[in-house]
């Protein structure tokens, strides 16, 4: 498939917007490659619309902005982060997909100045809650790819979480994933180390419903692939607890 068939085949409500006129800039830095076929059109300006499902393109090119934006948080950009961001689209889409969503990666980071909260605030619109938790997973894997997350880093996620209406309490449930603590497991399913053993049960299976992998089926099965690495956590945190507690 060529780059202008796989952009243009999936994409949504990121044709338009802030997002859209990123794109733009992005496409506009191939211009000799996508001149070369005249089936693709861009328009950035066109207006979007609340879609009841989020379609993989849009999810794929709304990663790739924020990551552009968390990998240079810290003012300097780790090959093992780019390696990592490619490692990921290429075992969830395939090798000659990920190269087309690389392409584009590279030209999003060229771009300077990219307002994270209008970026942030479209995606909030337009995405559905789950898929917007699976971004901020992503996004956290991508900063811990050169072996820590710096604190330019989590800063930078933990704004766009906000500007995502993701609520600190998930936001810390995604971030104790990425780091070595006693209490991991109990931010994990969202509880304090008070809570009682029929709290963490009880934690236990709403967080197991709101990391089910099912719960982001729509952008494809590669997604769904992704966010079981969530729910294996949740799993993992309730049994350690269980194990701690002898329950």
């Amino acid at each position: 498939m060529s780059f202008s068939k796989w952009i243009g085949a999936a994409l949504g409500w990121s044709f338009g917007g802030p997002i859209g006129a990123i794109i733009g800039l992005a496409v506009g830095g191939m211009v000799d490659s996508i001149g070369k076929d005249a089936s693709y059109k861009y328009e950035p300006q066109q207006p979007y619309r609340r879609q009841p499902v989020t379609q993989p393109g849009d999810f794929e090119v709304s990663l790739l902005i924020l990551a552009s934006i968390v990998i240079k948080a810290d003012g300097k950009q780790d090959q093992r982060e780019l390696d990592f961001v490619r490692q990921q689209f290429v075992g969830m889409y395939g090798k000659e997909r990920a190269n087309h969503a690389f392409r584009l990666f590279k030209e999003i980071n060229k771009q300077k100045n990219i307002s994270t909260r209008q970026v942030c605030l479209q995606i909030r619109q337009m995405m559905q809650h789950p898929s917007r938790l699976q971004l901020i997973h992503f996004l956290f894997g991508i900063a811990k790819a050169d072996g820590m997350v710096t604190q330019d880093e989590e800063q930078q996620i933990h704004i766009m979480a906000g500007y995502l209406g993701i609520s600190t309490a998930d936001y810390e449930s995604i971030k104790a994933m990425f780091y070595n603590s006693s209490d991991n497991a109990y931010k994990i399913l969202e509880v304090e180390k008070t809570a009682t053993d029929d709290a963490i049960k009880k934690a236990y299976r709403k967080m197991a419903k709101k990391y089910h992998p099912d719960k982001v089926i729509h952008l494809g099965e590669e997604h769904r692939n992704g966010a079981e690495e969530k729910f294996r956590q949740v799993q993992a945190a309730y049994e350690q607890l269980q194990k701690e507690r002898g329950f």
